[in-house]
C-alpha cells in the first residue's frame, strides 16, 4: 500500500509497516518432520530419482537431492561429449563427483547415456568412418565407460532415442553406419563390461500406446527372443500440462509382460508461463497420475524427475515461454506437485497454511534525502530454507546499500535474496536485513511480497 506517506510526519514513517499477504508454501525445512520422498518410495518398493548437475551438489540443492531421492541420474556428466571430448582421452570429474555424492547418501546411480545421436564430440560426428571403425569406436567407448563404473551403477540407459515418431528407426550416425543391430551390439558390450548393471533402452513419446511405443515394444520382444541382454525400458515422460497419456499404465503393463522392468526416467511436466494456482493444481494431478500408474504395476521400477527444481530445468531453454516443470520452484520451495507425489507414494504430507511466512518492511530512520530501512521475515507454522522478497518503489526511491541480503534494483523494482548464511528461517523464528536508500518528494512504504 502507498497510503502511508512520510511527507506528513517522521513519526508516521517510523510506525508505517507493510505486511506481506498470502504467500508461499514452505521450503524443505517446512516438511523436515515429514517422511522424505525416498522413504515413501522405498516403502512401496520403488525408486524415486532426480537428474542432477554435479557442480550444484552443495547447499540447499545438495541437501534436497540427498534427503528426498534414493537415485541420481547425471544430467550431462556421462554423455559422450563430456566424458570423451577428445578421442581416447576421458574426463570423469563431474560423473565421479555425482557417484561419490550418491555413495555418501546411500543412493543408486542411473548411468545416462552410452549411445545417442546427440551430445557427441565433434571428433566423432565430423569423422569419416567405415562400419568396422565405427563399431570399434562404439565398443571401445561403451567398454571403457561401463568398466570405469563397474559395480557402482544400478542401471544404464544404454541406447537413447532410437525411434522416429512413426516407429521407424531414427537416422543417426549409428543406424546409418551399423544398421539397427547397433542396439543389440551396444547392449551386449555393456553387459560384458558390467554384468550386474541393469540395461535399458530409453525414449520419449513412448509413454502411451502408439506407433512409437509399439516399435519399442517389438524391438524389446525381438531382443528378448534372441537372448540379447535387455533388462528394461525407460519412458522419458517429458510431458505437457494436462496431457498425461490415458494409456500410460496399460503401456507400462504391456512392457512388463515381456519380462522387463519399466522406469519413468526423465519426468517433467511443463506449462505455459506464467504459472498460476490453476496450472499448479493441474500439474499436481498430472504428477500424481504418473506416479499412480507406476505404483500400480509391480515391474515399474520407479520414477526419476528430470531435475527437481525449476532453477535446474532444461525446459525454458528449449521451449521458450514454457517452464515451471519440476516439483520445486526456483527458490527450492515445494510446489503442489511435490505434495501430490508424496500422496501417491502413501505419504500424508499436506502444504502448510497460506501466509505461514510473512515479510514486514519498516523505516528505521530518515533524513532529508535518505533513510535506513529494514525487512523482517518471520515464520509461524512453516519454515524456509531460502527466501526472496520483492517490492516496487515510488519515484525517487532507490537503494544505495544493503546488509544481510543481496539486493538489486531495476527501475522501480527491488529484489532482495538471502545471504549465504541466513537463508534458513525456522518455524517460530525470523531473520532481518537492512538497507540504506535515497528518496525525494515522498517516501511511501511499499507492499512487499515474499517468494
Amino acid at each position: 500500500m502507498r497510503s502511508l506517506r512520510t511527507g506528513l510526519s517522521l513519526g508516521s514513517v517510523l510506525t508505517g509497516i507493510a505486511a506481506l499477504g498470502a504467500l508461499l508454501v514452505a521450503a524443505p525445512a517446512a516438511h523436515a518432520a515429514d517422511t522424505p520422498l525416498r522413504d515413501l518410495a522405498a516403502a512401496k518398493g520403488k525408486v524415486i530419482g532426480t537428474a542432477v548437475t554435479g557442480s550444484k551438489l552443495t547447499g540447499t540443492y545438495g541437501d534436497i537431492a540427498g534427503a528426498q531421492f534414493n537415485s541420481l541420474t547425471p544430467g550431462n556428466a556421462m554423455k559422450w561429449e563430456t566424458v570423451e571430448p577428445t578421442r581416447g582421452t576421458y574426463n570423469w570429474a563431474e560423473a565421479d563427483q555425482i557417484v561419490a555424492f550418491a555413495q555418501a547418501h546411500n543412493q543408486q546411480v542411473r548411468g545416462h547415456t552410452l549411445v545417442w545421436h546427440s551430445q557427441n564430440p565433434s571428433w566423432l560426428t565430423n569423422g569419416t568412418w567405415t562400419s568396422a571403425q565405427l563399431s570399434a569406436l562404439l565398443q571401445d567407448h561403451i567398454t571403457t565407460e561401463v568398466t570405469h563404473y563397474k559395480g557402482k551403477l544400478a542401471a544404464w540407459d544404454v541406447v537413447n532415442e532410437p525411434f522416429n515418431e512413426d516407429g521407424t528407426y531414427h537416422s543417426t550416425l549409428w543406424y546409418n553406419g551399423l544398421g539397427s543391430d547397433y542396439i543389440a551390439q551396444a547392449l551386449t558390450w555393456a553387459h560384458a563390461a558390467d554384468p550386474s548393471a541393469k540395461l535399458y533402452i530409453n525414449d520419449y513419446n513412448v509413454e502411451g500406446v502408439g506407433a512409437k511405443s509399439t516399435a519399442l515394444y517389438n524391438l524389446v520382444k525381438s531382443l528378448k527372443e534372441r537372448g540379447v541382454p535387455i533388462d528394461g525400458v525407460g519412458l522419458q515422460a517429458h510431458l505437457i500440462l494436462g496431457q498425461v497419456p490415458s494409456t500410460l499404465q496399460q503401456n507400462i503393463q504391456r512392457f512388463a509382460g515381456l519380462g522387463v522392468d519399466v522406469a519413468i526416467t526423465e519426468l517433467d511436466i511443463r506449462m505455459q508461463l506464467p504459472s498460476d494456482s490453476a496450472k499448479l493444481t493441474q500439474q499436481a494431478a498430472d504428477y500424481k497420475a504418473v506416479f499412480d500408474a507406476c505404483v500400480a504395476v509391480p515391474r515399474c521400477y520407479g520414477v526419476t524427475v528430470w531435475g527437481f527444481t525449476d532453477s535446474d530445468s532444461w525446459i525454458p531453454d528449449v521451449f521458450p515461454g514454457y517452464g515451471a516443470a519440476t516439483p520445486y520452484d526456483e527458490n527450492y520451495v515445494p510446489k503442489p506437485a511435490y505434495y501430490a507425489i508424496a500422496g501417491s507414494l502413501g505419504g500424508t504430507t499436506t502444504p502448510p497454511p497460506t501466509g505461514a511466512c510473512t515479510a514486514t518492511y519498516s523505516v528505521q530512520s530518515q533524513w532529508n534525502t535518505g533513510f535506513t530501512g529494514q525487512v523482517r521475515i518471520a515464520c509461524s507454522g512453516a519454515a524456509l530454507s531460502s527466501w526472496k522478497v520483492n517490492w516496487t518503489y515510488g519515484a525517487g526511491q532507490r537503494i544505495t546499500q544493503a546488509w544481510n541480503a543481496d539486493c538489486t534494483q531495476s527501475g522501480a523494482a527491488v529484489t532482495c535474496a538471502n545471504a549465504s548464511y541466513n537463508g534458513t528461517v525456522p518455524n517460530g523464528g525470523s531473520v532481518t536485513f537492512g538497507f540504506n536508500a535515497s528518496w525525494s518528494g515522498s517516501n511511501p512504504v511499499p507492499t512487499v511480497t515474499l517468494g
